[in-house]
């Protein structure tokens, strides 16, 4: 399949892996506490790509080591615990929906830091993606006027190291192993987070055969080794071959996801809903447009 094709495969597999995982963090929140869920999400990534791949990390140089480590504390650590302690206060769909800030902090970070042009229609397709994120967190907010709002500014925050996360991966990562980067990522974040862990509590205060524990940790491990361990290796590679922008335009399509669990676990969806959602997808849209100009075929001379 030639990249084209393959980036827009790539990119509705993460909508649907992604927008799934606010339902999972919701649920993982039942028996565990934030930076229980955070540290354990990373834990069980870790696993995972260590067992497939551990070998790949001895190709990375000094150089590609200092840019994962950075990667690795925007693009996993810090959002694992960000979101873990957003979602006690914010419904899980107010967070999917904040995290389609992203594509916006990509294309300002991209240009004033990595100085990574982008074009008219990218930053108008943000904007209108925009229009229809803030739709819908004023409709959730009307319907659940009880949650804590300022707890969102940790989704911004969060929204705010993806981008920079997909910057550097774009413009310092952009020929190293896909495998190599995400392994690296962990073998970086592992220990820290074993170590809050361990802080936590978890292993003093917790008895693994309550069943709200037991439940919540398959969701953790779910979201570890599911929705971070393999759509890391996806999202390095679709940033690898496409561009940062299109990339995080993932986080337009994560929210729709989002809010079908919300609808299939009991929370409403009114037409309000409808039109914000069409209007963050006429804004992926817009993002991605690229306008081909016609060949002009050459008219005979009058002569000829």
């Amino acid at each position: 399949m030639d990249k084209n094709k393959l980036k827009w495969v790539y990119l509705f597999l993460l909508s649907i892996i992604w927008g799934s995982s606010f339902i999972l963090i919701k649920k993982g929140l039942v028996g565990l506490t934030p930076i229980q869920v955070g540290s354990l999400r990373i834990l069980f990534s870790a696993v995972f790509l260590f067992c497939i791949g551990f070998k790949y990390v001895f190709k990375l140089n000094k150089e590609q080591w200092k840019w994962t480590a950075v990667s690795a504390f925007c693009g996993v650590f810090a959002p694992a615990f960000l979101f873990a302690y957003a979602e006690t206060e914010i419904d899980s769909n107010i967070a999917g929906i904040l995290n389609s800030m992203v594509p916006l902090f990509t294309i300002l970070i991209g240009f004033i830091v990595f100085k990574i042009r982008f074009k008219g229609n990218q930053l108008a397709g943000v904007i209108i993606g925009l229009i229809g994120a803030v739709l819908l967190i004023f409709q959730g907010a009307r319907l659940n006027p009880d949650q804590n709002y300022y707890y969102s500014l940790l989704i911004i925050l969060a929204s705010f190291l993806y981008a920079t996360n997909a910057n550097v991966v774009k413009s310092k990562l952009q020929d190293v192993s896909v495998m190599a980067m995400s392994v690296g990522n962990f073998v970086l974040m592992a220990l820290p987070a074993f170590g809050i862990l361990i802080y936590s509590g978890f292993f003093d205060t917790y008895n693994l055969q309550q069943p709200k524990v037991a439940d919540s940790l398959v969701f953790v491990a779910i979201l570890g080794v599911v929705g971070t361990g393999i759509t890391i290796m996806v999202f390095n590679r679709l940033i690898q071959i496409s561009t940062p922008v299109f990339s995080t335009s993932v986080t337009y399509l994560t929210p729709l996801v989002g809010i079908l669990w919300g609808v299939f676990d009991g929370e409403y969806f009114g037409v309000y809903h409808f039109i914000a959602t069409g209007v963050i997808l006429f804004g992926v849209y817009v993002v991605n447009f690229k306008r081909y100009k016609k060949k002009e075929i050459p008219r005979p001379h009058p002569l000829d």
